[in-house]
This record gives C-alpha cells, structure tokens and sequence, in this order.
C-alpha cells in the first residue's frame, strides 16, 4: 500500500450513497453487525448491546479535479460542522423520523436529509487529504 499522503483540491460531483452513519466498533472503526439487542465486530470481535453502538459518519464522493474523476469516502467527526451534529444525534434524529414515518428500514435516511446532503455538498469544491 501506497503511504505518500496529500492534498486534493476537487468539486464534488456527486453523492455515492444515501446511508451517511455506520455503526462503528469503538476499538478498530470497523462497521457492526447488530441485531434487534446485540452487536458484534467482525474484525475486532468487540460484542455489546446494541442500544450502546456507537455510530460515525461516512460520506461516498464523486469528486473531480481538474483532470481527474476520483470516487472518495470521508469518514469521522470531520463531518460534524457539516451536518450540524455527531453522527450519534444524527442517528437518533433519523431513528425518530424513522419511527414517525413508519419506516421499517433502520439504515434509510430520510429524503430531507440526501436532499440536504446534496445541496450542501454537490458543486462545492474541498481539499481532501488523500
């Protein structure tokens, strides 16, 4: 694996998903496999209740220089200024939202919040440390 690290300045072109939180193991990152009470880290081994996941942020990009298409995720609290709150009140929020609407799907993200995403992310141009 390539360790050279670097600055991207790029546009956003697109956003790649509509999930934007995982829940994540609290030792590795690694995403979690939850049941209805438990949750378990398939990398790590990490188990616990699911009502203490811990949940982070990540966002799918494409994104384009002025040469190149790139796809890029963005993951952490890095995103925290950009929706406003931790991946862990987001979640709580969309949870509710969720449960109001009816939504069975516990990952769906309401479309206000893509549409949100979208707006706030598409056509902006960032610098990515890649």
């Amino acid at each position: 694996m390539n360790s050279v690290r670097g600055l991207l300045a790029a546009s956003v072109i697109s956003v790649q998903n509509s999930c934007f939180i995982y829940p994540a193991c609290q030792k590795c990152f690694s995403r979690l496999v939850l049941d209805s009470r438990r949750f378990n880290c398939l990398k790590c081994g990490c188990t616990g209740e699911a009502k203490d996941a811990s949940y982070r942020y990540r966002l799918s990009l494409k994104i384009a220089d002025t040469n190149d298409l790139f796809d890029i995720t963005v993951f952490g609290s890095c995103l925290d200024p950009f929706f406003g709150v931790t991946a862990e009140n987001l979640q709580r929020c969309i949870q509710d939202l969720n449960q109001l609407a009816g939504e069975t799907n516990i990952d769906a993200s309401p479309g206000a919040l893509v549409q949100a995403v979208e707006t706030c992310f598409i056509g902006k141009r960032f610098i990515f440390g890649v």
